[in-house]
């Protein structure tokens, strides 16, 4: 890693998230959905989450307090643990109280002029779980994402008028007319961004490929309006897979794992969720469509490439575009702060790189800025090319012009 750079610019944080309040799902969720969506149900001194009348641990302490300190198992993540150090002794904790700016716009706006970021993606975190937890009742997913779009709205805002924080809306494609009604009120809301799953669709009779035609009345409003797409990690339901070699088949955000999990899954759901918006056609029949993929590293684009080229040679007949070129052309990608960022330039092009910090999880970075020590420096990258990954690709995901906003 080299020394963090310094810019002559503000840069657009493409991975901020807040902590969700108690209150996020349940403010103005309908009464006749309250056992059905998510509840909060205290025990004694301990808060639970109850998603569809299950405990569900995608978040062990819903409450966020006390909450995990910035950045500070960076070194675990990196691989950097010095020896003879217990990687448990990296958590930091830290009261809620002492942190407004985690729930709070005005309090994260003064955050984010000391952090020399102009504007930031606010995504969710506890939110990141909900929809598997709801598969088996689609109805209740569609109200409680409405829910939870409302509250999202009123603390956040998908777009103020300082443009410092774009909430992205969470939007589920369960319910495919419900998905079109969720997407035009966000639009009319002026969202600039939306949140979908990387995932398969839940489905009342089976799953359905987010490149399932049903889905096309969505990806085209969001072409037409030119707001991108973020896929965002999430609980994907892809630990299924690990409960084939004897794992767990449910997510849990902290405690004991096995390592053979994240060997056998990792990746896979960002690999299989561009994959299937690539080979079923969604950038064919919609070239003005962007997404994003953001805190799922990078390295799953590797693999597609290979695999998309090998199925272009045995399907020519399929794929009227190349499918590697859409690639390129449709998806952003925000990498991790540990990953290989000039091997990423060299595979999909500068241009397609954006700049995410995580903040203020953590695994995530405690100065966002230092993601710039990441970088390679000149003659590697030009200051032109930095300026893209910190500033620019992410200002050309939301369609303004550059030049008009430098």
């Amino acid at each position: 890693m080299t020394s963090q750079q310094k810019l002559d610019f503000r840069a657009i944080d493409v991975d901020n998230h807040y902590y969700e309040p108690l209150d996020a799902f349940t403010r103005h969720l309908p009464k006749e959905f309250r056992a059905r969506g998510v509840q909060m149900l205290t025990d004694g001194k301990r808060t639970y989450a109850v998603i569809g009348e299950k405990v569900n641990h995608f978040i062990p302490n819903p409450t966020f307090d006390p909450i995990i300190v910035p950045g500070c198992l960076d070194l675990l993540f990196r691989g950097e643990i010095p020896e003879g150090v217990d990687p448990a002794s990296l958590m930091k904790v830290d009261r809620l109280a002492d942190h407004p700016e985690y729930q709070n716009r005005d309090a994260r706006v003064k955050i984010l002029d000391k952090q020399n970021l102009e504007t930031v993606f606010m995504l969710p975190t506890f939110a990141c779980g909900v929809e598997e937890a709801l598969k088996h009742d689609i109805e209740a997913t569609m109200v409680s994402l409405h829910a939870f779009n409302l509250w999202l709205d009123e603390d956040w805002g998908f777009d103020r008028p300082d443009h410092r924080i774009l909430a992205a809306p969470m939007i589920s494609l369960a319910d495919p007319e419900k998905a079109v009604e969720e997407v035009e009120f966000v639009l009319n809301r002026g969202a600039k961004i939306v949140c979908v799953r990387p995932a398969p669709v839940p489905g009342v009779v089976k799953p359905r490929s987010l490149g399932d035609p049903v889905h096309d009345p969505v990806w085209a409003r969001l072409a037409e309006a030119g707001v991108p797409v973020v896929f965002h990690l999430s609980d994907s339901g892809y630990l299924a897979i690990a409960a084939l070699w004897g794992g767990k088949s449910t997510f849990e955000g902290f405690g004991k794992k096995d390592p053979l999990d994240q060997v056998l899954l990792d990746d896979r759901a960002i690999h299989d969720t561009m994959a299937s918006m690539i080979v079923h056609q969604v950038f064919t029949r919609h070239p003005n469509l962007k997404v994003a993929s953001i805190e799922n590293g990078s390295y799953f684009v590797y693999r597609l490439i290979k695999r998309l080229k090998k199925a272009a040679n045995t399907n020519p007949r399929h794929f009227k575009e190349d499918p590697v070129e859409q690639l390129k052309n449709n998806v952003w990608i925000a990498p991790y702060y540990e990953d290989d960022v000039k091997l990423l330039a060299e595979t999909i092009g500068v241009d397609r790189i954006l700049f995410g910090s995580d903040w203020p999880h953590g695994e995530g970075l405690a100065d966002p800025m230092s993601f710039t020590a990441d970088i390679p420096q000149f003659p590697v990258f030009t200051p032109e090319d930095t300026r893209k990954v910190m500033r620019d690709n992410a200002l050309n995901l939301l369609g303004i012009n550059v030049a008009a906003a430098a």
